[in-house]
Formats: C-alpha cells, structure tokens, sequence
C-alpha cells in the first residue's frame, strides 16, 4: 500500500504529459501566427499562456514568469524541458535555443516545428490505429464468439436433444 501513491502520482504525470503531447503542435502553431504578426517570441508566448489554460499554457505561463523572474529564456526553457520529460518539447526547446544562438528568424522556425509536431501527432494516431484489431480480439473472443455460437448451434442441439427423447 505504500507504493500507492507513487503509482497513482506515476499515472497523473502520464496524463498530463499526452495531454502536453496532444496539444502542443496547435500551441506551436499560435506561437508561429503570433510571432509572424510582429510579437516577439516572449510576448508569443504569454499570449499563448492567457488563450490555452490547460497544461501546455500553464507550462509557457510558468517559463513567462521564470523570465520576468530574471532568469534567460534558454535557461527558463530547458527547465520547462526538464519539468515535462516530453522527447517533442525537448526538441522543440533545442532547436529554439540553437536558433536564439544563431540568430535565426523564430517565426521560421516556430512555423517549421509546428509542421512537423502536426506529422508526428499523424503518425501516433496511426499507430494506435494499427494497433487496434490486435486488441479487440479478446472482446470478440469472450463476447461475440460464444453469443454467435449460440445462436448457431442452439437449434442443433434442440433437435439432437429431440432425437434421443
């Protein structure tokens, strides 16, 4: 019973991590419009932090706030890296930090990342889809298999039953 609440902390973590995983290529894809009308990557992502008030714009108020805190914006997004654990933001953090680095035009990039969370979030759902008629042949088996055998053989065994009487 001790490890109880380590499990169910353990499942609250996974939640909120596919929620993240979810609905991080829409947030990217505000970031990419807000910053192409002319705000910048910090002020981009308070915007986003106010629109979405679920886990992801809680995560992007957090690093807001780390910043007016005064800590860098690399070093406030690895923590928000570090904090969710998810490989997509990891990445996308990355790659943020290394175009802050070389000067590199953030709406680009922000526009080319939340193109390929898009193909990743693709490729998820196909996996789960794929993955799909393995998992339904224990219900087929337990349920309809023995319903569909029923009625199939329920008037054999009425007329065999009728033979021997």
């Amino acid at each position: 019973f001790s490890r109880l609440p380590y499990l169910w902390l353990y499942g609250e973590v996974k939640k909120v991590q596919q929620v993240i995983r979810r609905e991080l290529p829409d947030a990217l894809d505000m970031l990419s419009v807000t910053s192409t009308a002319g705000l910048g990557f910090d002020q981009s992502m308070q915007r986003v932090s106010t629109y979405w008030t679920s886990s992801i714009g809680q995560e992007f108020k957090r690093v807001v706030q780390e910043m007016e805190l005064g800590l860098s914006r690399s070093e406030a997004l690895r923590n928000l890296a570090n904090r969710v654990d998810i490989s997509e933001l990891s990445g996308f953090v990355a790659i943020i930090i290394q175009s802050e680095m070389l000067g590199m035009r953030i709406s680009d990039v922000l526009h080319s990342q939340a193109e390929q969370m898009r193909v990743l979030r693709q490729y998820r759902a196909k996996e789960v889809i794929n993955q799909l008629p393995g998992k339904m042949i224990i219900p087929l088996g337990l349920f309809i298999l023995p319903a569909l055998l029923a009625v199939i053989l329920g008037p054999v065994v009425a007329t065999i039953v009728k033979m021997f009487m």
